[in-house]
């Protein structure tokens, strides 16, 4: 049982820095990611599209034997998780909760920023999970949709950068909050610059981070740690031409992306792609 691998889902490329920091943490262990880059971005889509997109995710992944899942996409966390859980019997893991739970711990004042994608701010999903967890935490949100292209395009630290961060961030650091939640996949890569703007005194949650935290006590309780000995095996899988998600993905992980398969959901087709095309 412990031997099989962990699954995680995204919209696209984002969640990839989610994959690196469980492979960081949990070296041993093998990992399918499956990106749904034909049909990216969800945050524009109804939840209904979401969660019936995320089933059929969830069911090519199961098929390949998981044993755990990661939701890693904001959206699909905020919208499909509950009814994914409900669906399928292994332990399933959304980015929300751990980077809420963090945050509601490490907040000094009570006063916590979320910073994320359009759909992620309007789904107040951040908001209902710190309330939840702590109900007397004030919650500012700010949308960044900037953030994610600048993201892909490997402009983590310049100045057209640097002054879209202060742009977005001035407010929130004006309005005295301790804590910064990193409420989107892709902000991580730009973890200096948003840390360089909000100054040393607040503090920035990677909700990348805190999920792979979450993941490894899960596969602790469960006994389903693979023997730290063992050196985890890669897979990768999207729904449109792997060239594209190549291309950024090497970016995100440091260029150790290796060979990706492009998927089609609705015929369960497979085309292999090496790491080195579309270069």
């Amino acid at each position: 049982m412990s031997w099989k691998a962990i699954g995680i889902f995204d919209s696209g490329v984002g969640g990839l820095t989610v994959l690196k920091e469980i492979v960081k943490t949990l070296p041993q262990e093998d990992t399918i990611y499956f990106g749904d880059t034909a049909r990216v971005p969800y945050g524009t889509k109804s939840p209904e599209t979401v969660i019936r997109y995320s089933h059929q995710i969830t069911e090519f992944l199961v098929s390949r034997d998981i044993k755990l899942l990661v939701v890693a996409c904001n959206t699909a966390s905020a919208v499909a998780l509950d009814s994914l859980k409900e669906a399928f019997p292994i332990p399933i893991v959304g980015v929300i909760e751990p980077g809420s739970s963090r945050a509601v711990s490490v907040t000094k004042t009570g006063k916590v920023a979320v910073i994320g994608t359009e759909g992620t701010v309007k789904s107040s999903a951040y908001t209902k999970a710190i309330k939840r967890l702590s109900p007397d935490v004030q919650v500012v949100t700010r949308a960044c949709p900037l953030f994610v292209p600048l993201a892909e395009e490997g402009w983590v630290d310049n100045d057209v950068t640097r002054l879209t961060a202060e742009i977005y961030l001035k407010g929130l650091k004006e309005g005295g909050v301790d804590t910064l939640v990193l409420g989107c996949t892709h902000y991580p890569l730009l973890k200096e610059v948003i840390a360089g703007v909000m100054g040393n005194e607040v503090l920035l949650v990677d909700s990348a981070e805190e999920t792979a935290r979450t993941v490894a006590g899960i596969l602790g309780e469960h006994d389903l740690l693979r023997p730290v000995a063992e050196k985890g095996n890669h897979h990768y899988f999207v729904t449109d031409v792997p060239a594209g998600f190549i291309r950024v993905g090497n970016r995100f992980l440091g260029g150790e992306l290796g060979d990706v398969y492009q998927v089609d959901l609705d015929q369960s087709l497979i085309k292999g792609e090496g790491a080195d095309e579309g270069e």
